[in-house]
């Protein structure tokens, strides 16, 4: 058996959050050393007010510092909608937590969709696709773009990103960044990241909380038809680059042995 996917599980949403941070940090300070840059794909959902929750927290000393200002934020995952739409991600992200950064504490480069390609989702994938080569070198020169970290979901149905159980996008090898026109949860029009992309990064994260998530986390961690959904797919591409986030409610009943500490 290769290496593991690491779970984590906390007694609620709070101390969750706190160890999100500190893995968060970890993972800022190493992509600071590596390139000055903190290079982030975030998904939308509950994560941004989980992960705000964690992040607008004081410092605790000069190892504890968030330093927005050298944060570099892609979409994981996004509607082919208005930014200030109620699906957009890059709303769920700007009210949860950038429009609470405080002042002085420097402002994140953020990417959002070309909102001039909304009728067309495989502009719109080209274009993102254009925004991550400006940042990650050429597409010809480097096969695929490694993020510090990606912050993921995990839905009900075990998708993550816009990468859903039994579609074809989950075999797409060339792009970094897809179209999709018939997502089983609506809006039906989104772009995501591929799943090489995402398996690709340094770190990569699940936050899943709440007895929802129980069942489809069961599935997940414990059983062999688990391991072809997208997120266990990315734990398997991932192995024990990825960390889940949990709370004790979303992991009842999970056989998957969990890590006492980061």
């Amino acid at each position: 058996m290769g290496k593991q996917p690491n779970l984590y599980a906390f007694d609620d949403v709070s101390a969750l959050a706190k160890a999100l941070r500190t893995y968060v940090v970890q993972c800022q300070n190493a992509g600071l050393e590596r390139h000055d840059l903190f290079k982030v794909a975030v998904s939308g959902g509950s994560l941004p007010a989980t992960l705000a929750k964690g992040l607008l927290e004081p410092s605790h000393g000069s190892e504890d510092v968030v330093d927005f200002a050298k944060w570099e934020i892609f979409f994981a995952d996004e509607r082919a909608v208005p930014l200030d739409h109620a699906d957009s991600n890059y709303k769920v992200l700007k009210d949860e937590l950038l429009d609470k950064i405080p002042k002085g504490a420097g402002q994140p480069k953020v990417h959002p969709i070309d909102l001039k390609c909304l009728d067309d989702v495989q502009e719109m994938a080209d274009q993102y696709q254009e925004s991550l080569m400006q940042s990650f070198a050429a597409k010809d020169s480097v096969k695929l773009p490694i993020f510090d970290l990606l912050l993921l979901g995990c839905g009900p149905d075990g998708h993550t990103c816009s990468l859903f159980p039994n579609h074809e996008l989950l075999r797409e090898s060339d792009a970094w960044v897809a179209p999709i026109e018939d997502s089983p949860k609506p809006p039906a029009k989104r772009i995501t990241l591929s799943l090489p992309v995402v398996t690709h990064g340094i770190k990569i994260a699940f936050v899943a909380t709440g007895a929802g998530k129980k069942d489809i986390l069961k599935q997940i961690f414990d059983t062999e038809e688990g391991r072809s959904l997208p997120c266990g797919l990315v734990n398997e591409g991932g192995a024990d680059k990825v960390s889940w986030f949990t709370d004790n409610g979303a992991v009842e009943g999970v056989g998957f042995p969990r890590r006492g500490s980061l």
